[in-house]
């Protein structure tokens, strides 16, 4: 009896133990599958952001990361600041949470997002306060081409959508690509006037519309003007030696009232007989260029960008055919 009742109490014990030991591997399990679950992307700045799940709620500064994100399939719940229409149609009714150049914190309040799109210079400073609302601060900036790319891969990353991403990537260097084909040999030379009402600046090649002026065939008749030390993509215009490049075609772009930039800067001109001399003004030659896509970062739209820039100067040779 004695032994029978040993028996009975060692079974026990082997049972109780085996089913002790299932929960343990089921604690150890779950860790792992939320990590396997989760991911981390690193941005512009160098700082990594973790993600349990993909973020739905996304506030964006500006239109390029705008353009980015509804290209990629999904939406925002705050969108750039703008004077009219969005550049993006369906982000007509999303609020507007100001810009990189001043974010609107009350608004970024009321819209409770998951993730905040920032420029990597401009909004360096507003991650703490993004942070202490409980968003996260993603940084880019697009100041090439090849960082609008870089863009599209990291907002892939973030919303797990890495081959959509591939895929507008691939889809710009293809149209890049057929454009570089035909662009004529002999490049025209464009004096690039950023404008604000009262203040011009030339672009110079290391800024975006200065990289796209030269992949749609354009000679920058400013790439050897120093830069600005407040904006390092700009130099100061230097009249004697725009008189004596002798652009053929004078382009301004401006973030705000195109109209307004461009009689501001002819009355500028009117002002120094030297301008007036030049082939470009004589003849015509001084455009606008349009602000969704040369006033800001244009995202994937930047390839019609391209298409405007490769037109005008086409348009030059056709002009100087005989």
């Amino acid at each position: 009896m004695v032994k029978k009742s040993i028996f009975l109490f060692l079974l026990a014990c082997l049972y109780l133990t085996g089913c002790s030991s299932a929960p343990d591997h089921n604690v150890h399990s779950d860790p792992a599958a939320s990590s396997e679950s989760g991911f981390t992307i690193t941005d512009f700045a160098n700082q990594s952001h973790s993600f349990n799940e993909v973020p739905e709620r996304i506030a964006a500064l500006s239109n390029g990361e705008m353009d980015i994100i509804y290209a990629l399939g999904a939406e925002l719940v705050g969108r750039p600041n703008s004077s009219g229409p969005p550049s993006i149609e369906e982000a007509t009714e999303v609020t507007q949470v100001g810009s990189t150049h001043e974010v609107d914190l009350e608004r970024i309040t009321y819209v409770q997002p998951d993730v905040v799109l920032g420029h990597s210079q401009m909004n360096l400073k507003d991650v703490p306060t993004i942070e202490s609302l409980g968003a996260k601060m993603v940084l880019t900036q697009a100041q090439s081409i090849e960082d609008i790319k870089q863009q599209i891969h990291l907002f892939g990353e973030m919303l797990q959508k890495e081959e959509q991403a591939e895929q507008l990537i691939t889809n710009m260097e293809e149209h890049i690509s057929n454009l570089s084909d035909t662009l004529p040999e002999q490049k025209t030379r464009v004096l690039l006037i950023y404008g604000a009402p009262g203040t011009y600046m030339a672009a110079l090649p290391n800024s975006l519309s200065g990289n796209l002026l030269e992949v749609a065939g354009g000679e920058n008749i400013a790439s050897d003007f120093q830069q600005l030390d407040a904006y390092p993509q700009y130099a100061q215009l230097n009249t004697e030696r725009i008189i004596e490049a002798e652009p053929e075609y004078i382009l301004l772009m401006s973030h705000g009232n195109s109209d307004e930039v461009k009689a501001g800067f002819l009355k500028e001109m009117e002002q120094n007989a030297a301008w007036n001399n030049l082939d470009a003004v004589k003849e015509g030659r001084i455009d606008v260029l349009p602000s969704d896509l040369f006033g800001s970062n244009p995202g994937t739209k930047v390839t019609e960008a391209l298409d405007i820039l490769v037109e005008i100067f086409r348009s030059i040779e056709s002009d100087e055919s005989p």
